[in-house]
């Protein structure tokens, strides 16, 4: 098992920035780690991942050019750097991962095995 631990959400003004970070107890070289948010009465949303093996990261179109996801150099930790926040950018956030081959589901809720808490990000205009 694999717990995550998120930190870093809190309450901005749009257009400001917040960094959210991820740390795993474990994770080795194919590791898939992604942040997820959830709004009120809103279904959960993917927002961005990264494979490790290579460093792929993807994005969701709402956030490509505000959001960047990386990793640190011990590869235990994740973080979401969100800068130009916007009101539609209010939800709780989550961590996920998951082992896989070869990336290709990386990112994909039904893919990601393991869960952390969430963070609340609140975005006000």
């Amino acid at each position: 098992v694999v717990h995550l631990v998120e930190s870093g959400g809190g309450a901005v003004q749009a257009g400001g920035s917040l960094r959210l970070s991820c740390s795993a107890s474990y994770t080795h070289s194919k590791t898939c780690m992604a942040w997820f948010r959830q709004a009120p009465g809103k279904e959960r949303e993917g927002v961005a991942s990264i494979y490790f093996d290579g460093r792929i990261t993807t994005y969701a179109d709402s956030v490509k050019g505000r959001f960047t996801i990386s990793q640190d150099n011990t590869k235990t930790t994740v973080y979401l750097q969100m800068n130009s926040l916007k009101p539609e950018d209010t939800a709780m956030y989550y961590c996920a991962a998951a082992f896989q081959y070869d990336g290709k589901s990386c990112g994909r809720q039904r893919a990601m095995a393991y869960w952390g808490q969430g963070t609340q990000v609140t975005v006000s205009s």
